[in-house]
């Protein structure tokens, strides 16, 4: 299998807002070429990757996709101060934002999102999370002239987070950094493209995700798969609470991959949820549930491409995700690639007949 953590630091130190993911799509491609029987990158940025079955024609079309974006923002106006006035690209949460570093622009310009210093705040500021409206960056311009050659109004801007080894324990493997959601899906997707399969698989790397699932729409249509099974970061929130904190159930650090059975996009097709869990169970696999009504993913959108598409996802678990540096075990990201490769080895058709 190809080195999983490598491809992840390299993809998650990648620049990729919604709407700017050129450079991390130019990343992937290097990566998957010679993978692929053809490339294709069609209008909206979707990268697609066919690959042909080993199986007799006429084979099942499995289309498995990654979004290439992450969370960010994009510059609203330069002041005459020279700070950046900034609107959020995707779900970015204000509480991550207070003194955080990031980059903006084609030149990844540093800077820091300002923020009141204590001393100064009055009154109830102390008990208040800032809106986003109340923040601005600053890359330590004297006025708005010294910015000029640097960022301008509608660049982006991600976290400046890099990739780290937090342990190399191979019982317990961890790693932290940006963009998890979904560089993590994307390596998945990546590690996929290493084997050939009895079906016909089609690998896309969308863009647009973070902003409305935008990419998948338009892929979705464009390849029209018998299936698809989405590959994402999902939240995860299994570290220590109070005692008498009620806490809904999500995913866990090194418990396998997590299954979609129903979130805020999309109603997980029954056989395709069977197809993972006999292939977890044959292959020994660990495998855990999202909880159900949370969030959204590429399936979400593929499943009503057409006459409708059987679909599923399946995530890597991942600590404060949306964040300026997410945390995930690397075991789950193996355990990924395992289990739909299993699946894609033993998808039948009997497999996506509708049950409900």
């Amino acid at each position: 299998m190809a080195d999983l953590r490598a491809i992840l630091e390299k993809l998650s130190n990648e620049f990729g807002p919604s709407g700017h993911e050129k450079a991390v799509r130019a990343l992937i491609r290097a990566e998957i070429e010679g993978l692929a029987d053809r490339l294709e990158v069609d209008a909206m940025g979707n990268l697609i990757a066919y690959k042909a079955g080993l199986g007799p024609e006429p084979r099942l079309k499995v289309m498995v996709s990654a979004h290439m974006d992450e969370v960010g923002f994009m510059v609203l106006q330069v002041e005459k101060s020279g700070l950046l006035r900034f609107a959020r690209v995707g779900g970015v949460d204000s509480r991550m934002l207070l003194a955080k570093r990031v980059v903006v622009g084609d030149d990844r310009t540093p800077g820091v999102i300002g923020i009141k210093p204590p001393h100064l705040t009055r009154g109830n500021e102390h008990d208040r999370i800032p809106d986003i409206e109340d923040l601005a960056i600053d890359i330590g311009s004297e006025n708005d002239r010294g910015v000029e050659a640097k960022v301008k109004v509608g660049d982006y801007g991600t976290f400046a987070t890099r990739f780290a080894v937090l342990s190399d324990d191979p019982a317990w493997p961890t790693v932290r950094g940006k963009a998890f959601d979904d560089r993590v899906g994307c390596t998945a997707l990546i590690g996929l493209l290493q084997e050939r399969y009895p079906v016909d698989l089609v690998a896309v790397f969308t863009v647009q995700e973070e902003v409305g699932l935008r990419g998948a729409r338009v892929a979705g249509y464009r390849v029209a798969p018998d299936a698809a099974i989405a590959l994402e970061g999902t939240i995860c929130d299994d570290t220590p609470k109070e005692p008498d904190e009620d806490v809904s159930p999500v995913t866990r650090l090194g418990a396998g991959p997590a299954i979609t059975l129903m979130d805020r996009s999309l109603v997980s097709h029954p056989g395709l949820v069977r197809l993972l869990q006999d292939a977890a169970a044959a292959e020994g696999i660990p495998i855990q549930y999202k909880q159900p009504a949370l969030g959204g993913t590429d399936s979400g959108a593929i499943h009503l491409t057409r006459e409708g598409v059987p679909a599923v996802t399946v995530a890597v678990p991942c600590r404060y995700i949306h964040s300026p540096a997410s945390i995930l075990n690397l075991n789950d990201l193996t355990n990924t690639v395992r289990l739909v490769a299993a699946a894609l080895k033993r998808v039948e058709r009997r497999y996506l007949e509708r049950e409900a």
